[in-house]
């Protein structure tokens, strides 16, 4: 099944299932506002249902967001407008078909979506090169090899059968290891006690790019 079909089809129940926890989650807007004024351009890639970019929105110039449902934008959409929010723009497709120009962006946030992602180390050089210098990429992910490193064995069954999307296994140090090697210093990570598995982080463009 393609990515954007299982999407799709769980949109509205995606929709309507609560966060693990509401605290934690409001923490999580609280430490990205904490990087935004009222110049920033921002990007977020696999917006979703567009929930964080829409309670975001009012904190920044603008915020581009992208997702591959059609299904997850029209709820974003219907968001947007029911908050009478007019400063957000979705796309379909990925962060790549944005084509956005070379530091230009000044913070890119990836939630719940990186371990979604067949491309996760390209994803990383696109958003360091979309980036300005010192511009933040804040993501949230689902490190599941930290306790359950054995699902890198089921998942191509239940993708196959469509019960579950494309996720990649690794860990918490994997995924800063990657982020270094894309060209980013880490500058804050959090694990949510409600999500054991789950790190929040903040990690800051350097000057130069990354290697090769």
């Amino acid at each position: 099944m393609q990515a954007h079909r299982f999407w799709d089809r769980i949109a509205n129940k995606y929709y309507q299932q609560p966060v693990p926890s509401e605290a934690d989650y409001q923490r999580k807007l609280t430490l990205m506002r904490e990087h935004f004024n009222a110049d920033s351009e921002v990007v977020e890639f696999g917006c979703g249902t567009g929930t964080t970019a829409v309670t975001q929105a009012p904190f920044v110039k603008r915020l581009r967001a992208v997702d591959i449902s059609e299904r997850m934008l029209a709820i974003a959409h219907q968001q947007a407008a029911d908050a009478h929010v007019n400063n957000v723009e979705f796309t379909r497709g990925t962060l790549f078909d944005l084509n956005l120009a070379d530091n230009s962006v000044d913070v890119v946030m990836g939630m719940s979506i990186l371990h979604l992602l067949p491309n996760r180390e390209e994803t990383l050089v696109e958003v360091h090169r979309i980036l300005k210098p010192g511009g933040q990429f804040i993501s949230s992910t689902a490190c599941v090899g930290e306790k359950m490193a054995w699902i890198r064995y089921l998942a191509p069954i239940g993708q196959k059968l469509g019960l579950l999307p494309v996720l990649k296994v690794f860990t918490m140090d994997a995924l800063r290891q990657d982020l270094r090697t894309a060209g980013f210093y880490l500058d804050q990570d959090w694990v949510p006690d409600s999500s054991p598995m789950v790190l929040f982080s903040v990690a800051t463009k350097t000057g130069s790019p990354p290697a090769g």
